[in-house]
């Protein structure tokens, strides 16, 4: 092999050297941009599928009547029951992430939360009964522990639907989320300020 060609050999080597390693400091650079963190913070949410930021235990009591043949009789129910508070992460979407590269901000819309139970806790159930002959001689009790049982059920839904609940539970999942994309971001060294918000919410 003549010198000649030996040098424009090594030249195309180190021509090959030189581009793959442009590409590859590319790759690199692009590894930390932040729409890339960003669209891996998403991934990564939507393979968890199910985020429960919140769960509260609520107790309710409930009371149902039956008159018959000139008798009454009464049943109370007391039933705990635990309610979780859900967020479907499979249904985030890019979409639903607002970067701004100016400002240095990621905002997320979530979808809202939804409820899941109640868990009751069988053990903690308490009754009370008025009319001991009207229950005895007809199917009045059965009425009326299914009565109280889905008033109690409807009751504990109720409960964790009330505003006070509902905005702690807002609260928690919101903060999961910041969290979920603002670590990852300052880890790749990118400054920036995330806010998730709920579609319904109203600007500060």
């Amino acid at each position: 092999m003549s010198r000649s060609l030996f040098r424009i050999l090594i030249l195309v080597v180190l021509a090959v050297g030189v581009f793959l390693g442009w590409r590859a400091w590319q790759d690199w650079q692009r590894g930390y941009e932040p729409e890339t963190v960003v669209a891996a913070s998403l991934q990564g949410l939507q393979e968890q599928n199910i985020l429960v930021p919140f769960t509260a235990r609520y107790v309710a009591v409930v009371t149902s009547t039956q008159s018959r043949l000139g008798l009454s009789a009464k049943k109370t129910l007391i039933m705990p029951g635990t309610v979780r508070y859900e967020l479907d992460l499979a249904k985030l979407k890019q979409s639903d992430l607002d970067w701004n590269a100016e400002a240095g901000t990621l905002t997320v819309t979530l979808p809202p939360l939804r409820l899941a139970g109640p868990e009751i806790d069988i053990d903690a159930i308490s009754e009370f009964r008025d009319g001991a002959i009207l229950l005895t001689l007809t199917d009045a009790e059965k009425t009326l522990d299914d009565a109280n049982r889905k008033a109690a059920q409807d009751e504990l839904i109720k409960q964790a639907r009330a505003t006070t609940p509902m905005r702690l539970a807002q609260g928690a999942a919101r903060t999961a989320i910041e969290q979920s994309f603002a670590m990852p971001l300052k880890a790749a060294g990118i400054d920036a300020k995330v806010t998730a918000r709920f579609a319904g919410d109203t600007a500060d």
